[in-house]
């Protein structure tokens, strides 16, 4: 379908169903932020025929720092998303260009690493062609045009959101929309370590690739299990709640390293590689040599895997079976093992800023009791999570922004779908 014609079906509501069943958010101001990118995308590349995309953000909900040592999380998709408008192009050419970002053109004839690019969106829209050239799918160019609302620094995966949703631009013109999540997630993710230069693991892209909750155990990491879990947030009388409590990433490379390389070391005790391949029994037998050679934080920080790892399960199950108020109980159970035991509320680097402290400390004030509150992603600086009564959301949003900012409390719905294409 010719842009124009998909601006002229925005304009006459056509759209608003889909829009609004995605992201819930009013019709009207989703039909803005398509006709805006629609029509900057005829003034780039011109009015041919074109298709509009949709990607989600996510939220980590249980598994804090489990993912990289093979362990079990649990995650959603959330409403904050990436969207595109693209279209095929015949010169082998991939062209994208975000809104407020430089315009990024690749080659797929070179599909090579560039260390140019580390660092860069351009290493990861190659990564991710290189990805999908090497699983053996056909692979052809495109032009996008894209903007995002997932705020890049909030912990909600803007960078694994574009990813998949390049995955499925590529699925969808030169595929046969057989890509599934977990193919999505890892060629995404091979192109962010290897592209981008970022390590990460697979919960990010899986979460963003599967959509609504899903937990993931990550065991065997080449064949990631996934279980989507039914759950309807608004029904339980929830609102999912972010809340940005400030302070920069920037320095904390060494504070997120050391968690891996602790958790490691403990793994090494017993000759294993990391925690999953270890019995929590016999480390708890082995606790007093553990800490002669590993040190007190490796041992708690290994005491946080063991109990968060089967916490996911109790999560999981506490959904399923529609069991809110336990649910709540091990959100708050997280939180807390994140602070004691994982030690990443603060960096000990600044000690004077603790933001996420302060965050979950007055979530919990506010709360009284009802709802959990927890630590949110990597750690250190950041992101609070908060799943509040319905009772109580007037005053969280009040006490919340009146410390943090009004823009830093954002309300999240869980989105059921991954990346899609709304419509050809």
């Amino acid at each position: 379908m010719k842009a124009s014609k998909i601006i002229e079906m925005l304009n006459l509501g056509a759209l608003d169903g889909t829009l609004s069943a995605l992201n819930f958010r009013s019709c009207e101001s989703e039909r803005e932020r398509y006709r805006v990118i629609t029509q900057l995308f005829i003034e780039s590349f011109g009015d041919r025929d074109a298709a509009l995309f949709s990607a989600p953000g996510r939220s980590e909900v249980g598994g804090n720092h489990t993912d990289h040592q093979h362990g079990k999380v649990l995650a959603c998709a959330v409403n904050l998303d990436i969207i595109a408008v693209a279209a095929k192009n015949d010169d082998g050419h991939i062209r994208v260009r975000s809104v407020g970002f430089d315009g990024i053109d690749i080659d797929i004839a070179d599909l090579s690493v560039q260390e140019n690019e580390k660092g860069d969106a351009a290493g990861i829209v190659r990564g991710v062609a290189a990805g999908i050239k090497k699983s053996g799918r056909d692979l052809g160019g495109f032009d996008a045009i894209t903007v995002s609302c997932v705020p890049a620094g909030s912990g909600l995966s803007s960078s694994a959101a574009f990813e998949v949703l390049l995955c499925k631009i590529a699925d969808t013109f030169y595929g046969d929309g057989s890509m599934t999540p977990i193919e999505a997630a890892k060629i995404s993710q091979a192109s962010e370590r290897d592209y981008f230069g970022k390590p990460c693991g697979l919960m990010d892209q899986t979460a963003c690739a599967s959509g609504g909750f899903v937990k993931i155990d990550f065991e065997d990491t080449d064949s990631p299990v996934c279980e989507k879990i039914d759950f309807d947030m608004q029904k339980a009388g929830l609102s999912l709640f972010i809340v940005n409590t400030g302070g920069s990433h920037a320095n904390l490379t060494p504070d997120y390293a050391a968690i891996k390389s602790e958790m490691g070391s403990v793994a090494g005790y017993f000759g294993k590689d990391v925690l999953r391949r270890c019995s929590e029994p016999g480390f708890l037998a082995n606790l007093s040599a553990i800490r002669r050679k590993c040190g007190d934080r490796a041992v708690l920080r290994a005491m946080h895997f063991f109990s968060e790892n089967a916490r996911v399960d109790r999560q999981a199950q506490a959904l399923g079976s529609n069991d809110i108020n336990g649910f709540l109980r091990l959100i708050n159970e997280s939180g807390d093992s994140s602070f004691m035991y994982l030690q990443n509320a603060y960096s000990l680097s600044d000690p004077m800023t603790q933001g996420v402290s302060l965050g979950v400390a007055l979530g919990r004030r506010v709360l009284s009791g009802a709802g959990g509150v927890r630590l949110h992603g990597g750690g250190f600086a950041g992101t609070v999570q908060a799943f509040v009564p319905q009772e109580k959301k007037e005053d969280f949003i009040k006490q919340m922004s009146a410390v943090f900012g009004a823009p830093a409390v954002m309300e999240l719905q869980v989105r059921p779908d991954g990346p899609v294409c709304i419509m050809k």
